[in-house]
C-alpha cells in the first residue's frame, strides 16, 4: 500500500521507495508474487511463514520491458486496484470498530470477485509487457522469469 513519506518504517517492514504506478502494479502482479514465494525464505508452514526477502525477491526479479502504452495501461490497471482497496478499506462513515475488521488480510482472505477481477485485468497488462499469453501456468510464468532473470545477468 502507498505510504506517506512521513512515515518510518519499522524494521520489518519492506518499503519501495517509488511512487509511480508501474512499479506498484508489476510488484503486486502475479508474476512477482509467485516469484517471490519461490525464492523467499520460509519461516514456519507455507500457508503464513513465508517471508519476502529483497536481496532473493526484488533484486533478482526481472521486471517487463514495457513500451509507453504498455507501462502507461499496467500503471491505470495498478491505480484501480489501489481505488478499489482503499474504498473497501475505508469505506465512507464506518465507524473505528468497524475499520478494525477492515484489513488488506481480510479483504485477500475473502477474495471478493471485484478484488479478482482487478489482479485480472493488472497481471493482463503485466504479462502483455513481458509479450506473454495471459493463460501461462505458474511453473510457466516461473521458468520464463528465470530465463529473463539469465539472460539479464553480467557475463
Amino acid at each position: 500500500m502507498w505510504l506517506d513519506k512521513a512515515v518510518l518504517a519499522d524494521q520489518q517492514l519492506i518499503v519501495f521507495a517509488r511512487d509511480d504506478d508501474y512499479c506498484f502494479g508489476v510488484l503486486h502482479s502475479q508474476a512477482h508474487e509467485l516469484w517471490a514465494r519461490a525464492l523467499g525464505t520460509q519461516v514456519r508452514e507455507a500457508e503464513s511463514g513465508f517471508r519476502y526477502t529483497p536481496t532473493t525477491c526484488f533484486d533478482t526479479f526481472a521486471f517487463p520491458e514495457p513500451t509507453p502504452a504498455q507501462h502507461e495501461a499496467i500503471g491505470a490497471a495498478a491505480a484501480e486496484l489501489n481505488r478499489l482497496r482503499e474504498n473497501w478499506l475505508n469505506p465512507p462513515g464506518a465507524t473505528a470498530t468497524e475499520l478494525k475488521s477492515q484489513t488488506l488480510t481480510n479483504l485477500y482472505n475473502q477474495r471478493p470477485t471485484w478484488l479478482i477481477n482487478a489482479h485480472g485485468k493488472l497481471d493482463a497488462a503485466v504479462f502483455d509487457a513481458y509479450g506473454w499469453p495471459t493463460d501461462l501456468a505458474d511453473q510457466d510464468i516461473l521458468a520464463r522469469l528465470l530465463e529473463l532473470n539469465l539472460s539479464r545477468e553480467p557475463a
